[in-house]
């Protein structure tokens, strides 16, 4: 392939610049032309597309969100939406296209492929919910913001003696309150995998109070419940100070750890080679700590597996 296109789709995530930085370095060195597609399937249906060069993505790898801009994009659902955006990468003459998002994204990658568009996907969510994969692009530096949050909010609830319930993202995946919460000492970790009730919930609160516990942190999943709702009916049940936190949107911003810039890296530079060996329709991930690809449909149709054994310790290791 003479010339490809990047383009970042749904949420962002941290790591998607170094996945651009990579992806387009990696391509020139293979004498390729880069372009970018900005705001996602949006910008490939309005025709957003920019030339990307070696100076272009200078200073990016430390930088958070995406340099492409992203957005939701209902009419790339339709044919017609389909349809334009091919025309216009044809037009282009692009013949490979490089999509950095979760898998709302990889639905996308996934159509274009099946149309006969040569596309490569790039896990880019720090929900980290897509199976086919160890770790997704983002997913550590949302950890390591929600532990510094745990962190200063368990400062604040040590002084007054109180518990702190903390919503984080993830949608109905719990791994990001399970491995923050493992990292934060949670006292208490709620999961959509699950199942925990509120008496549950009471018994455990009770239990610490009777070990000699005052304080304490429980790391709420969003797809387990609402951070608010659940201290109002806590709070009508004990005699305990309870408070809440939703972290929100501060989860997928800030500067990416060296382990999602490692694996921008990587990723970026696995696609371009596939695009360059004239092979689509797959998405790169990490398996056993070795980079790999899988096919398209093969990969979105893989069930993802909680890992209930951590789960577990983590239990053990809270009281």
């Amino acid at each position: 392939m003479k010339k490809i296109a990047i383009l970042t789709s749904g949420g962002d995530a941290p790591g998607m610049n170094a996945s651009i930085r990579a992806a387009v370095r990696y391509g020139i060195s293979c004498g390729m032309e880069v372009m970018g597609v900005e705001r996602g399937y949006t910008g490939l249906i309005e025709d957003n597309f920019v030339e990307l060069g070696l100076r272009s993505v200078s200073d990016i790898i430390h930088r958070g969100g995406t340099i492409l801009r992203t957005a939701r994009c209902p009419e790339f659902k339709t044919p017609e939406g389909r349809a334009k955006g091919i025309e216009n990468l044809r037009k282009h003459g692009v013949e490979g296209l490089i999509v950095i998002g979760g898998d709302g994204s990889f639905m996308g990658a996934k159509i274009l492929s099946e149309l006969g568009f040569p596309t490569i996907g790039i896990p880019g969510t720090i929900d980290n919910d897509l199976a086919y994969t160890d770790y997704t692009l983002g997913f550590d530096t949302a950890c390591n913001t929600i532990l510094d949050a745990i962190n200063k909010i368990r400062d604040t609830m040590s002084s007054h003696e109180r518990i702190s319930i903390v919503e984080v993202m993830g949608r109905n995946c719990g791994d990001l309150a399970l491995y923050a919460g493992i990292g934060g000492g949670a006292e208490i970790i709620i999961v959509p995998e699950i199942q925990m009730t509120n008496d549950d919930i009471v018994a455990k609160l009770k239990e610490f109070r009777a070990s000699g516990k005052r304080s304490g942190i429980i790391v709420l999943a969003e797809g387990a419940g609402h951070a608010d709702e659940l201290m109002k009916e806590l709070s009508d049940k004990t005699d305990l100070h309870i408070r809440s936190t939703v972290l929100g949107h501060i989860q997928r911003g800030g500067s990416p750890s060296n382990q999602d810039r490692y694996l921008g890296t990587c990723f970026g530079v696995h696609a371009v080679k596939l695009l360059a060996d004239g092979i689509g329709n797959r998405i790169v991930g990490i398996k056993d700590n070795k980079i790999y690809d899988v096919d398209i449909i093969e990969g979105l149709a893989m069930k993802r597996k909680f890992n209930t054994a951590l789960y577990e310790m983590a239990s053990v290791v809270a009281r």
